[in-house]
């Protein structure tokens, strides 16, 4: 699975979105909808972010997404993969700074497709 596979597949979560503007969270999540993505973003510490419900977890959206963003540390990451799996999601987009061993291990393990970079770049930022 490379980048373009990947983006030509619609409805996102976006796993440590952030009312931060200046902050990669929101700048992720603000540019998927803009380009026409179904996004929702997943926050602990947000109930909403740019007037969009934030959901909790993976498992509180109101829809199966296609792919999973995660803008976390990768110790949050391994069990955000845990909850991919368990889902049945089976497409991962890892932001710079958010892989590990572990993390790739898993997604090996269960077929999980995984693409790392940054996505902003790949849509033309």
């Amino acid at each position: 699975m490379n980048s373009t596979d990947m983006l030509a597949m619609k409805k996102w979560a976006v796993v440590g979105a952030t009312e931060e503007q200046n902050k990669f969270g929101y700048r992720i999540y603000k540019k998927l909808k803009d380009h026409g993505y179904t996004v929702y973003p997943v926050s602990v510490k947000y109930d909403e972010i740019d007037g969009d419900k934030a959901y909790k977890n993976l498992s509180d959206l109101p829809e199966k997404v296609d792919v999973v963003d995660f803008v976390v540390n990768p110790k949050i990451g391994l069990s955000i993969i845990e909850q991919c799996k368990e889902l049945g999601i089976e497409h991962v987009w890892l932001q710079p700074g958010t892989a590990s061993t572990e993390i790739l291990d898993y997604a090996k393990e269960n077929q999980i497709a995984i693409v790392e970079g940054c996505v902003l770049v790949s849509l033309g930022e």
